[in-house]
């Protein structure tokens, strides 16, 4: 079974296992909405796969481990795009949450997922107290104050916010929990793959800067626009487009030769090199410097 395949079986049953049968039908359905609406799973896969690098001997725990962190990112989603937030119609290709549902379902919704993701671990991880401890802390690092992704969403109600500390917090810090959670479901020491899952996770928010200017949103599945309509801090205001792709560029490389000595070193080198294509193709930088280095028409309009 491939990573993606593991990754979506192992969400499928850990949410499945969570949810019960007498819980509420439209309740039920907005979580099904937010976690199965498509995602490439990046984290999952992310997890799963340096959980593999580090032996794998407890498999239920990874992929426990793997599909708690991803109901947390869904969840971060369904928050981030209700009215409060981004006020967005549509995320990855589908009406969001809120639209599909009403705000008071969407709120709920993700909350849940926050509370499922917690329950997927302790479920998994009974038998395994000292790994189960490792990996409720790092969730909880990855999530809450005060580097996780609220702190990241919360610096957007500041008047100022540092660009690295937003983009660490914001995107980098569930990545530095997924690295870490496949260590430290198979029992061993997490800090050797942090610089991984740090490099990637900024990597990603540039990127997610980079398409918001370029106006990609069909590829994106979501609006565009969105940092200037909210005057969000950006790689690509603060560094320019060019310098955005310059840091993205990077960032992958940092990712790259950051993966430990390991015998999948060549399986997880390739999975970072395979997104960092999926997310700003080799064909888009080139686009942008021709020619002579001068951004094309169709990017700089």
């Amino acid at each position: 079974m491939g990573l993606l395949q593991r990754s979506e079986a192992s969400l499928a049953t850990c949410f499945e296992g969570a949810v019960g049968s007498d819980a509420p039908p439209r309740l039920v359905a907005a979580m099904r909405h937010a976690v199965f609406s498509g995602g490439a799973r990046i984290r999952p896969q992310l997890s799963l796969s340096v959980a593999i690098a580090c032996g794998d001997d407890q498999p239920a725990l990874s992929n426990a481990a793997a599909a708690a962190l991803e109901l947390m990112h869904c969840a971060s989603l369904v928050h981030d795009d209700m009215p409060a937030f981004d006020d967005a119609d549509i995320r990855r290709g589908q009406p969001t949450v809120h639209k599909a549902f009403g705000e008071p379902l969407a709120l709920l919704a993700g909350d849940a997922l926050i509370v499922m993701a917690y329950q997927v671990l302790v479920q998994a991880g009974q038998a395994q107290p000292e790994r189960l401890v490792a990996l409720l802390k790092n969730m909880g690092a990855g999530v809450g104050l005060p580097h996780g992704i609220v702190a990241g969403q919360a610096w957007e109600c500041e008047p100022r916010a540092d660009l690295g500390r937003y983009q660490r917090a914001k995107t980098g810090a569930l990545f530095v929990a997924a690295t870490c959670a496949g260590a430290l479901a198979a029992g061993r020491d997490s800090q050797p793959w942090a610089a991984l899952g740090a490099c990637l996770g900024e990597a990603y928010q540039v990127a997610d800067d980079i398409r918001d200017v370029m106006g990609q949103s069909v590829e994106l599945g979501k609006p565009t626009g969105q940092d200037l309509l909210h005057t969000r801090p950006s790689a690509a205001s603060s560094l320019g487009l060019g310098g955005a792709l310059d840091y993205f560029q990077d960032l992958i490389e940092r990712a790259v030769a950051s993966v430990p000595a390991c015998t999948c070193r060549d399986m997880l080198q390739h999975l970072v090199r395979h997104e960092s294509e999926r997310l700003v193709p080799s064909a888009v930088c080139a686009a942008y410097r021709s020619p002579a280095g001068q951004p094309s028409r169709a990017l700089s309009a």
